[in-house]
């Protein structure tokens, strides 16, 4: 309990692998006010559990058997179950002040008629700024996990993802919607940023080859997530939506960076995609 404060109802997972960078801050920005908060580590190499338990935070380690459930669906099905509502944190993410008040203030009432799931905004920062404009991402980090549930894509076989679900939505048959971001705040390199989505290119351009398992994804994405799914010139249009259209020139450098890196990111789809496989 937090300054006389009850904690609320949801339990807060955190999958992580590696995040010792992060995952103090993540961590203490929600420990003390949910009735739970358990990190969920994949055999880290580095100090994440450590400074996990440090923190206070209860640790679990997951493996990945190379099925289903992949990692976020395993967390609604095991991570504290006495609690219907969960929120999945990453260990790069932390949430804002005014996120958490928010969340007093819709369970105020832990028996109020609720909607199956929250679509939350994302404080997107790069390379050390936080962006104000190019970025409109909502993540649905918040679910009842008795009526929601990851869907099982035929992406198995896909490169660049494993253990964790791609970049797709929950599945809820009624969707909230609260104002206040989850901060994404990566103090890791901008390498680091390169590097994932160099692998999250690979999955992308394995899905443009497999059309059928790209239906399932589009299908589950969020609705911008859908429209831009079918773009031409999706470099082009990335560019231009983030930095012209959102205004993301209003950022600085960091904006036409982020902008540019985005645009990057969906050329080296595009060129993977088109990559035929060698023959021996």
């Amino acid at each position: 309990m937090t300054a006389g404060k009850p904690k609320l109802p949801i339990a807060v997972a955190i999958p992580t692998k590696n995040e010792g960078l992060n995952i103090a801050e993540a961590v203490k920005s929600v420990l003390g006010h949910f009735e739970a908060v358990v990190v969920v580590d994949s055999h880290s190499t580095d100090d994440t559990v450590k400074i996990a338990e440090e923190c206070g935070a209860e640790v679990v380690t997951y493996t990945w058997d190379g099925g289903h459930p992949r990692k976020k669906q395993w967390c609604l099905d095991n991570v504290r179950t006495d609690l219907d509502w969960i929120l999945l944190l990453d260990g790069d993410e932390r949430l804002s002040p005014g996120l958490l008040a928010e969340l007093r203030e819709t369970f105020r009432d832990p028996a109020a008629p609720k909607p199956a799931a929250y679509d939350i905004p994302l404080g997107y920062w790069f390379s050390g700024k936080r962006l104000r404009h190019g970025y409109t991402i909502r993540k649905r980090s918040l679910t009842d996990r008795t009526r929601s549930h990851y869907p099982e894509v035929g992406d198995l076989e896909a490169p660049g993802i494993g253990e964790v679900e791609g970049h797709y939505q929950p599945v809820a048959a009624t969707v909230g919607t609260l104002t206040h971001p989850i901060e994404h705040q990566d103090l890791d390199p901008v390498t680091a940023w390169f590097e994932r989505h160099n692998r999250y290119s690979d999955w992308e351009a394995w899905l443009e080859q497999h059309p059928q398992v790209k239906e399932q994804v589009r299908q589950v994405k969020s609705r911008q997530g859908q429209l831009f799914h079918k773009a031409p010139f999706k470099p082009v249009v990335s560019f231009a939506y983030m930095y012209l259209y959102r205004r993301g020139f209003l950022d600085g450098r960091a904006g036409f960076d982020f902008a540019l890196a985005m645009s990057f990111y969906r050329w080296q789809i595009a060129l993977k995609s088109r990559e035929k496989p060698v023959r021996r």
